[in-house]
């Protein structure tokens, strides 16, 4: 693990003072379980990007799926 360095502005770091105190950690530790989210945000909107345009190029075709439907157990028999 490395230490950095960061700047923040005061009402955010008062309010991430609050936070860390109720769930009884540290800033660090804070820190790192919020970066590790966004950075997993990031990942999903890019996969999600990548879906988007892939159907946008190919989009699908009207009966593409049909068959499969029998296949889904909807849970509602």
């Amino acid at each position: 693990m490395r230490t950095i360095q960061m700047t923040l502005d005061d009402k955010l770091i008062h309010t991430v003072d609050k936070i860390v105190k109720e769930l009884h950690t540290t800033r660090s530790a804070f820190t790192r379980h919020a970066l590790q989210e966004a950075v997993q945000r990031f990942h999903i909107s890019r996969l999600e990007e990548q879906h988007r345009k892939g159907y946008h190029s190919t989009p699908v075709k009207p009966g593409e799926f049909d068959r499969w439907e029998e296949e889904h157990a909807w849970g509602d028999a």
